[in-house]
C-alpha cells in the first residue's frame, strides 16, 4: 500500500482530470509544499518537487513490478499535466 510512502493523506477537494489508462501518481504544489495524489488520496507534504517525485516514482515502480502500468505526472501552475516518469520506459532509479 502506498501509505507507507508519506504521512497521512491530506483531505482537500479533488482535481478533475480524465482518468488515465495507467495508474497515475500526480504531483502538485499547494501553498509552497508538494503533494502526491493517487487514486483519490493525497500524500505529503513534501518540501521539494524532487522529494515528491522520488517518492511517487518509487511507489509507481513497485506497482509496475506487479504488472501494473504506472506513470508519474506533475500538475503545473496552470493546471497542465506533464508526464515525468513511466514504468518500462524511463530508467529506475530515476535521473531526477
Amino acid at each position: 500500500m502506498v501509505r507507507s510512502l508519506a504521512q497521512a493523506p491530506v483531505q482537500e477537494g479533488p482535481t478533475s482530470f480524465p482518468a488515465p489508462s495507467r495508474k497515475c501518481y500526480r504531483i502538485s504544489r499547494r501553498e509552497g509544499l508538494w503533494f502526491i495524489d493517487f487514486e483519490g488520496e493525497q500524500f505529503g507534504p513534501y518540501e521539494t518537487d524532487r522529494e515528491a517525485m522520488l517518492f511517487a516514482i518509487e511507489a509507481a515502480h513497485q506497482f509496475g513490478k506487479k504488472s501494473e502500468a504506472t506513470e508519474v505526472q506533475v500538475i503545473d501552475e496552470n493546471g497542465g499535466l506533464t508526464t515525468v516518469w513511466t514504468y518500462g520506459v524511463d530508467p529506475f532509479p530515476p535521473n531526477v
